[in-house]
């Protein structure tokens, strides 16, 4: 049986890759560090990884996987120990019936093969990764809380929970409720779901879900705004677990056909983290969704955001006015609540009243009144800021404006001497005149009251340990209309950034003030297409496209990222 570097030398002879002299070179700094012939004709730059790869797959027929956006399940991944995994360099994949697929990055180790056959007792396919890759995956599974996590759920799934291990669902009013609370108050259970948490934070995850599906409970976080699967809990464990998420959040544990709303604090290296946790009752089940709410991450003002020079100095301007509105807009985890929270931070001095109306009250901020809307007993938005109006507010924030009646009172309050802060969903800041519009809001009111538009996005900021330049073609420059010189930047995936090639994000922002002229356009019924021409004209408007543009060139994110996030104008 040839070795994998006698195919090595046949391939890269054959496909005219290397000639002799710098193969027999290449074999003599193997001879002396004793390294694989591979590393050693990718460290001297010889040949890339890369294609190395293609021509091993084209020659031995074997099909080559990138793993950095490969979804592992902790479940195939564990049947092969991390010390075998790290010795052999490979990874379990998936498992189909008897067949476990497994990547490696030496193809032709039939030792590695006959120990993981007789490891697992499954005949074994293969795909080839690269070495790297394959050693950060390892590394991404075995480490950061997985092993405590799957410990957990096996401890769970060892005692006999008394709820059946059926995979079908059993009628709510079968469920026995007393041994659910019983077996969620048990130690495995209690210890799953802190793991599941200390994880999440661990992760810097801002949401984790919890998701019934037929056969299992799933669990997945959102980091950095993109959903990954994390771990799967048997299904006879479910309503155990779900019972300990109702105990934790103070929710109804009989009640499992409408949906609730909760929350609860943990204490996480020394600082307070509230959830806010949301049950939806589903085909299989009630599916969770807790939002981390870390108060460390508010800043106090807007410089610590990371906007851009030109859209700050317009908000700062527009926070300084005595009264009037101010709209936030963007689309359900765009970065809203942040901001307005650390803008209500700066001004928030004891010379002033600041009271806002929210549902549900995400961050409490001491020194800020703050009202938790509850429609159950006729307290709307429209209700709370009625009242609140009679509390002589210097400062107002509406949580969001939803329907006619609010906007009217909120454009008055405006009028009235009160600065307004609000949001609203649209797809970019001048829309937003004709939501108000649309709302009922009269024209000559609009006009009248708003002293600033903006609207914001996130961008994953690329990971700063492995990004690395990347060449884009003209053509696609000229395409998405980037006409200035800049280093692109992407990032492969690293062990700080779990492989995903992003680690954190940046808000990008337009902002617009509202001057004499756009309210008279505004008054003559103008089209948002003229208001947005006069404003980029005349006003030196920045888009949110131009502005993802400007962080590309900063290298705080990739090109891809900027497109991705921000609509073509």
């Amino acid at each position: 049986m040839a070795t994998l570097k006698d195919n090595i030398i046949e391939i890269l002879i054959k496909s005219n890759h290397l000639d002799k002299k710098q193969l027999d070179k290449a074999l003599e700094i193997q001879k002396k560090k004793g390294t694989p012939l591979r590393n050693v004709l990718v460290d001297q730059g010889l040949i890339t990884e890369e294609t190395l790869l293609s021509l091993l797959s084209e020659q031995l027929y074997i099909p080559t996987l990138h793993l950095n956006k490969y979804k592992f399940d902790v479940n195939v991944t564990s049947l092969i120990p991390e010390r075998m995994s790290k010795q052999y360099i490979l990874i379990p994949l998936s498992k189909m019936g008897n067949t476990l697929t497994v990547a490696i990055s030496d193809p032709l180790n039939i030792f590695a093969l006959d120990d993981v056959k007789a490891l697992t007792g499954c005949n074994v396919d293969i795909v080839l990764s690269p070495e790297e890759e394959i050693l950060r995956a390892i590394d991404a599974q075995f480490g950061g809380g997985t092993k405590d996590i799957q410990h957990a759920i096996d401890e769970a799934s060892i005692q006999d929970v008394g709820v059946g291990a059926s995979v079908e669902l059993r009628k709510e009013d079968e469920l026995d409720l007393g041994m659910i609370t019983k077996e969620s108050e048990g130690a495995p259970i209690v210890k799953l779901v802190d793991l599941m948490l200390t994880q999440a934070l661990k992760k810097r995850a801002s949401d984790i879900h919890v998701e019934p599906e037929h056969d299992c409970l799933r669990v997945r976080y959102r980091i950095d705004g993109a959903l990954h699967d994390i771990f799967r809990i048997p299904k006879k464990n479910q309503n155990a677990v779900l019972a300990r998420l109702k105990i934790i959040s103070n929710l109804d544990i009989t009640e499992n056909r409408i949906p609730q709303d909760g929350r609860f604090k943990v204490r996480f290296e020394g600082k307070e983290v509230d959830f806010r946790v949301s049950s939806l009752p589903t085909t299989f089940g009630q599916k969770f969704v807790m939002r981390a709410l870390d108060k460390s991450n508010l800043s106090i003002g807007l410089s610590k955001l990371g906007f851009s020079d030109r859209p700050m100095d317009v908000f700062n301007e527009a926070i300084a006015k005595p009264f009037g509105m101010i709209l936030v807009t963007g689309p359900t985890g765009s970065g809203k609540s942040t901001t307005l929270y650390s803008v209500l931070n700066q001004l928030n001095t004891p010379i002033r009243n600041i009271i806002t109306v929210e549902d549900p009250v995400e961050y409490q901020i001491e020194g800020i009144t703050q009202v938790q809307v509850k429609p159950d007993i006729g307290l709307d938005f429209a209700s709370g800021l009625r009242a609140l109006l009679r509390q002589s507010p210097d400062i107002i924030m509406i949580g969001e404006i939803r329907d006619s009646e609010t906007a009217d009172i909120a454009v008055k309050a405006s009028l009235a001497g009160q600065l307004v802060f609000s949001t609203l969903h649209t797809n970019d800041a001048i829309s937003s005149i004709t939501r108000l519009v649309d709302m009922g809001v009269e024209p000559f009111l609009a006009a009248s009251s708003l002293v600033m538009l903006c609207a914001q996005r996130l961008c994953r900021r690329v990971c700063p340990k492995c990004a690395k330049p990347i060449k884009i073609s003209k053509e696609m420059l000229e395409k998405i209309s980037f006409k200035e010189k800049a280093t692109f930047y992407e990032a492969k995936g690293c062990k700080y950034c779990d492989n995903t090639g992003f680690r954190g994000r940046v808000a990008i922002l337009e902002a617009l003030l509202v001057d004499d002229t756009m309210r008279e356009m505004v008054l003559k019924s103008k089209s948002i297409d003229d208001i947005r021409k006069y404003a980029l004209e005349k006003c030196g408007f920045i888009t949110l496209r131009d502005d993802a543009f400007t962080k590309v060139k900063e290298g705080l994110t990739t090109l891809d990222e900027a497109v991705r996030v921000t609509a073509e104008e």
